[in-house]
């Protein structure tokens, strides 16, 4: 099954009322209302896009080794993917999703990353709860996301949410704002040029990784040539 079809059955059951949390028709207004306002901002078309030079970045993993993005493009391109956290169903999936072709990933000589604004220990919950054998690195404050055009403030009502469900943030995150980054997808050349850019302010919506592999052919064959 595409991880889309996985992702749309999820929300069918979350919206219908056959998901451990079920929301209120006032809390799914709410959700629904602030992903199409972040539509329709246009955020996502300012985002980094292929063919502009990504921003280099040096984080720590779930263990708080350093991470640097020059040394991983030093060895081949660069997967990096952009999700919200731990605790977001839709993330999880995404993340088990890459996992499923990692193999592939590495074997075209890329390596591949999650970066999301949480905590470590929440990273490492993350890898283990979804058997990750690839990096979460931490992103305090989304500030990596902000230099990728792809943080964005919550607004207070689907704060109010957010909190109803239990989903504390500021605590999860170790940062007092609520922000988030919009999911991304990137494969980023050796150059340090984007080859590939997947951004989409719906959180529902995330692209196959299956996307990924003629990319990452396309430039294995140029540098080949």
């Amino acid at each position: 099954m595409k991880l889309q079809d996985k992702l749309d059955a999820m929300r069918d059951d979350f919206e219908n009322g056959r998901f451990p949390l079920v929301p209120t028709s006032d809390q799914l207004e709410t959700m629904q209302r602030a992903t199409q306002s972040l539509i329709d901002s246009g955020q996502a078309d300012d985002a980094l896009k292929a063919g502009d030079t990504a921003p280099e970045f040096t984080l720590e993993d779930a263990d708080g080794n350093t991470v640097s993005s020059r040394a991983l493009l030093a060895r081949g391109p660069l997967v990096a993917t952009f999700y919200r956290g731990v605790w977001c169903p839709y993330c999880n999936y995404d993340l088990q999703a890459l996992e499923e072709v990692r193999s592939e990933i590495e074997a075209r000589g890329a390596s591949l990353v999650a970066i999301s604004p949480q905590t470590p220990a929440n990273s490492r919950k993350s890898q283990r709860d979804n058997k990750l054998g690839f990096p979460i690195l931490s992103d305090a404050r989304a500030s990596v996301a902000d230099d990728f055009g792809l943080r964005f403030a919550l607004p207070d009502d689907l704060i109010e949410v957010y909190q109803q469900f239990g989903n504390d943030l500021p605590k999860i995150n170790d940062d007092p704002a609520w922000v988030l980054p919009m999911p991304a997808r990137y494969v980023i050349g050796t150059d340090g040029v984007i080859a590939y850019a997947e951004v989409n302010p719906d959180y529902t919506r995330r692209p196959d990784p299956t996307e990924l592999l003629p990319v990452l052919d396309s430039l294995r064959a140029r540098a080949q040539a």
